[in-house]
Formats: structure tokens, sequence, C-alpha cells
């Protein structure tokens, strides 16, 4: 199957388990690869027959923005969803990383990555 990937979208966004996450907020790091069909893109060379990244890209840009979860597998979850609204995205990998995560250890992020499909995809 054919990839569209989006990488390192940053978006400060609400989210977290702790009140001064979800007040204060912090940058998000999604990473997003949708399984697409391109041929009849490639072929047509016509925006109309494939994904719009862009368009996509803004989308979960803002979806990271305006929503509030706890749980950043909660916010993975939504973005999958949103990007399963289009019936040509046969599986989507999501990636959401924390980097400014407030821990007792240094590290680079902490993410979570979750994989949706369509049933007999």
């Amino acid at each position: 199957m054919d990839r569209i990937e989006i990488t390192g979208l940053r978006v400060f966004g609400r989210h977290g388990v702790f009140d001064w996450e979800q007040e204060q907020g912090q940058d998000f790091t999604v990473d997003v690869a949708l399984d697409v069909d391109l041929r009849q893109a490639g072929a047509s060379d016509d925006l109309a027959d494939t994904v719009d990244y862009g368009v996509l890209a803004e989308r979960f840009a803002r979806e990271v923005e305006d929503t509030q979860f706890q749980l950043i597998e909660a916010l993975a979850q939504h973005l999958a969803d949103v990007a399963m609204e289009d019936a040509r995205v046969q599986a989507v990998d999501v990636r959401i990383g924390k980097p400014d995560v407030a821990l007792s250890v240094e590290l680079h992020d902490v993410a979570v990555h979750i994989r949706r499909e369509r049933a007999g995809a």
C-alpha cells in the first residue's frame, strides 16, 4: 500500500493529566502516516485524486489546539478518527510526542504510537 506521511508537526495544546498541563499547555509533536492507494493520483496528476496533506496537516493542528484530553492516547485516537473520515484512507499510524514532558529523568520525549485500519484492510 502507498503512504502519505506528515512528520514533525509541532503544535501547542492543553493535554495532560495534571491541572497545569491543561491550564498552561505545552508543545506536542504529531507524525501521521496514511495508507492510501495513490495509483489514480499518480496517473492523473490531479489533487482531487489524493488526500490533500496540506489541508489534513492544518486540520490536525487545529484539533490539537482546540481539544483537551488527559491522555495522549486519546488525542492519538482522535486524530486517527479524523484521518479515517476520508474513505480513501485504508489505515493510519499516529504518533503523538510530548517533548517537554516533566519527569525526574532526562529524555528526548515520551510518545504513543497507534495504528488503526479499516475492516478488511
